[in-house]
């Protein structure tokens, strides 16, 4: 999930634009609605309040209270800001980690070398690397999941990408035109989910990881996959590996995550297209449509991986990571493999054996996460999820199943009941306050084989080119929807908002993908370091939330405002628009969970800020949905805040190592266990001059081992709850 700019591909390249459509901007429906002269006079508020007074107050399951719980607070102190090379957490607490890239999940493999040494097979039998979404399960007696039970459990932890990368191998990656296929294959193996048995000992809260366990598994980018949904069997998904399209190989760049009631586990593909190359002159084999399409994700003529998985030879293993037109038909080769990837995937982590599905009715596009409302008898399940790149889209899933209590356990057979049937819905943000979720539903709002934007045969077809069926409805471009989380409180859903650098003043003429601000990313400005300007738009990114109507969470209408908006403490006031001190300034949310209480946890991931701090997680006491005021950000754009935060709504609890992000979190039903995944420390350096020595160093200050992605864990040093 990394910010920073970026030209060509790269391993990490989140922020590329793909979204040229011509979707109205909500700074142009403004001007209808409401003029300039009413925002300032309070027009939006009285407008948005009205519409809050008409809504429900538990959406999603949520108690009946709109507030938080009263009875929260944070009880720490907010940890300072540095660039130490250790993670930095409050007094009173200990931190130790749990597992790293290249740590064995069995007793017979031996440990990490620090030295590159381990075979590309063992990492079947290893952590991976990029550790980032993650979720706990609580594992009964009886090996069944009990979603109470806090001394052991199951964790489940995305390897999103590999970094560098330098460390994985013995002296990082070897050069030439043509890749080395044993570096290939680590790499493959070092992708995708690791499952791992955790329990405490017979004191305190940590935990450790039990390498004897059965359920311990690896499923990386090259386990066996199967489709669910309306798009298994489409001619789009059909392979040389599956000719009938109902089957595929590996899940990559698991960036987030999600869960799912009956007890399974979600992990997110996003940067997909880092990992497949195309031909040059390729265009010439493909129809208008499919150029169409292939465009819309980045998947240009010419594009080249920066993995170059391709490369290491004429093995099918390898064959499979080009998108390239070279047999009669699709059955042929791997011309639609693209199409394959970018889908919420769903593993048992409870059945070893199972195989993992990726369910297509939830939309294919760079899947940041994928966030269950709280379900409720006889209700669809509902699932959030974000577009994780410049002007992309939120959207939501709505089971056509409801759910049933007794599907508890039941594994990928719930799976298929809840999620291979059901709507799938597109986020519109009104400047009023106001949303609407748009159906994208073949033969709905103009989805269908006469659509100007792309001719949609079917259903397969929307869902395999979601990002062109949101920009058909008028969906909302967003700044990288990345983390969304469901307050277990009062239902109401959060979704960070990155940063977005492709933003244009609101007086100036955008061109290609580029937006002026609008209400509901309202920011433009100059970020100036050293008198010299070094980024511009909304580099440091916010948090986004909304209450959907009448306690529905299958309604097609919410109402929504800014809860924070990321900034430097010292920032002007139309910058730092939610009043950021140094105990709780941060730039360039990522992360995001609620725990059982309702206290929130935002992480970074940020090029803005970080020659002051590194990434960060903070603690957070909410609020609720309309509880601030209208504001003008900087660049002179309307909008809605939340209500400003305070020493006691909002601290720092963490500070991570040198150049890591802070990602994934994950807590035991008791709050006295928490999770967090540290990724890429020491990203900017290399064997040759190493800029980070972390996990090594968090107790060993004289360090010079090689730096790892790593999971910590977190505990009380007087076995108490987190954070209060």
């Amino acid at each position: 999930m990394s910010t920073k700019p970026v030209t060509a591909p790269t391993p990490m390249n989140d922020g590329e634009s793909t979204n040229t459509s011509l979707n109205a901007h909500i700074d142009d429906i403004i001007a209808v609605r409401l003029s300039r002269r009413g925002v300032l006079k309070g027009g939006i508020a009285a407008t948005t309040s009205a519409l809050f007074g008409s809504l429900g107050l538990s959406a999603c399951g949520g108690s009946s209270s709109t507030s938080g719980d009263s009875t929260l607070s944070l009880g720490f102190e907010a940890v300072a800001k540095n660039k130490n090379d250790v993670v930095t957490i409050p007094a009173g607490y200990e931190v130790s980690i749990l597992h790293a890239l290249g740590d064995p999940l069995t007793a017979t493999d031996a440990d990490w070398a620090n030295n590159g040494s381990e075979t590309a097979d063992s990492y079947n039998r290893r952590i991976g690397d990029g550790h980032d979404g993650m979720h706990y399960f609580g594992l009964s007696d009886a090996g069944a999941y009990q979603a109470d039970r806090s001394d052991r459990g199951l964790l489940c932890v995305n390897h999103e990408y590999v970094v560098g990368p330098f460390v994985l191998h013995p002296s990082g990656r070897t050069a030439g035109a043509n890749r080395t296929a044993s570096e290939v294959d680590k790499e493959i193996n070092a992708h995708g989910v690791s499952v791992c048995e955790i329990r405490r000992g017979n004191s305190g809260s940590a935990m450790t990881v039990v390498r004897t366990s059965t359920y311990n598994r690896r499923i990386t980018s090259a386990t066996p996959m199967n489709f669910g949904g309306a798009a298994r069997a489409s001619s789009l998904l059909k392979t040389k590996y599956s000719a009938d399209g109902t089957a595929t190989r590996g899940t990559n760049n698991n960036c987030a995550n999600g869960y799912t009631p009956w007890g399974t586990y979600l992990t997110c593909e996003e940067n997909f297209t880092n990992v497949i190359s195309r031909a040059t002159g390729d265009n010439a084999s493909r129809s208008a449509k499919e150029i169409t399409g292939l465009n819309r994700y980045g998947m240009t003529q010419g594009r080249k991986s920066p993995y170059f998985w391709e490369t290491a030879g004429t093995d099918d293993l390898y064959v499979r990571w080009s998108a390239s037109v070279t047999g009669a038909t699709a059955a042929d080769d791997y011309r639609n493999v693209f199409n394959t990837f970018g889908w919420v995937v769903e593993i048992d982590p409870f059945n070893p054996t199972s195989t993992p599905v990726k369910h297509t009715a939830l939309g294919r596009f760079a899947h940041e996460g994928c966030w269950p409302c709280n379900a409720v008898a006889g209700k669809p399940v509902v699932f959030y999820m974000g577009d994780d790149s410049r002007n992309e889209y939120i959207y939501k899933f709505v089971s056509k199943a409801l759910w049933d209590t007794a599907d508890v356990g039941k594994g990928m057979t719930a799976g298929a009941k809840y999620m291979d049937e059901g709507t799938l819905y597109v986020a519109r943000f009104n400047a009023d306050g106001t949303g609407n979720w748009i159906e994208l539903t073949y033969g709905k709002n103009g989805l269908d084989a006469s659509n100007a934007t792309y001719a949609f045969a079917d259903q397969a077809d929307v869902l395999v080119h979601a990002r062109l069926a949101g920009d058909s409805v008028g969906a909302t471009k967003m700044d990288r929807p990345e983390w969304g989380a469901v307050n277990p409180v009062n239902g109401e859903v959060y979704m960070t908002l990155t940063n977005n650098s492709n933003r244009v003043a609101p007086t100036a003429t955008p061109s290609g993908s580029q937006l002026k601000p609008d209400t509901a990313n309202p920011r433009y400005y100059e970020d100036l370091k050293s008198g010299t300007t070094s980024q511009k738009g909304n580099p440091n990114g916010h948090i986004i939330r909304w209450r959907e109507a009448g306690n529905d969470p299958a309604a097609t209408t919410f109402a929504w405002d800014i809860y924070l908006f990321g900034a430097e403490a010292a920032a002007a006031a139309d910058v730092n628009l939610s009043g950021l001190t140094d105990i709780n300034d941060f730039s360039s949310p990522d992360g995001l969970w609620f725990d059982r209480n309702g206290m929130l946890w935002i992480q970074t991931d940020d090029g803005a800020y970080t020659d002051v701090t590194n990434c960060m997680m903070l603690a957070a006491i909410p609020g609720k949905v309309g509880d601030g005021t209208a504001a003008v950000a900087a660049g002179g754009t309307a909008t809605i805040k939340g209500a400003n935060a305070t020493s006691a709504t909002l601290r720092r609890f963490l500070v991570g190592p040198k150049e890591c992000e802070i990602t994934g979190i994950a807590m035991t039903p008791d709050r006295k266990t928490m999770f967090v995944n540290v990724q890429h420390p020491g990203e900017d350096g290399s064997l040759a001059a190493p800029t980070s020595a972390w996990p090594s160093s968090q107790t060993d200050a004289s360090s010079t081992r090689r730096p790892r992605s790593a999971t910590i864990v977190i505990t009380r040093t007087n076995g108490g709850e987190i954070a209060v």
